[in-house]
């Protein structure tokens, strides 16, 4: 290894889920390895490793990425929304409500990505159609479900967002 690539690790800042981090990384080193080894967000996943999957999606300054193509320099500044992000065990967030009780959760690898793939596709369509949602998740790959309690799992959390904002009590997601 070259003395400039050993001596490349510089201080790399970005939001993580509201959270202001700063990690010593060498630039080429992806920000799916960086949010896993590196800030203790395991729950992105690796599956392909090659951004054919969707395991590892991430959101970062509003667009769906694949985090396992992402050069953690790349980051610098940027604003990011893992998984850990949506919710948490005693407040689950919508969609992850919705997967549980509608089967569209089932080995954990690719689930991440697909709930962050329903958050992405929520933020910019709150009330998509079944083609639009197959649509919005095309970029996510499961080997379990046969994608159907996936699509019912998004479907559902739509009319519970929907419900949720006309009794006053809208989620922001």
């Amino acid at each position: 290894m070259s003395e400039h690539l050993a001596n490349s690790s510089a201080g790399i800042s970005f939001i993580v889920n509201g959270e202001k981090r700063t990690v010593a990384a060498h630039g080429m080193k992806r920000l799916l390895d960086v949010l896993r080894e590196d800030l203790h967000l395991t729950g992105t996943k690796e599956g392909c490793g090659e951004g054919e999957c969707g395991s590892c999606s991430v959101r970062m300054n509003g667009e769906l990425v694949n985090s396992c193509l992402v050069p953690v320099l790349q980051a610098e500044g940027a604003t990011i929304e893992t998984v850990e992000g949506l919710g948490r065990a005693e407040a689950l967030h919508p969609i992850q409500k919705a997967f549980l009780e509608c089967g569209g959760a089932q080995c954990g690898i690719c689930t991440p990505g697909m709930l962050m793939a329903t958050a992405q596709l929520l933020a910019v369509n709150p009330h998509p159609t079944i083609g639009e949602i197959r649509e919005g998740l095309a970029g996510n790959l499961c080997r379990c479900t046969g994608f159907k309690r996936i699509f019912d799992s998004v479907a559902a959390v739509v009319v519970e967002m929907d419900a949720t904002a006309k009794t006053g009590g809208a989620h922001a997601g």
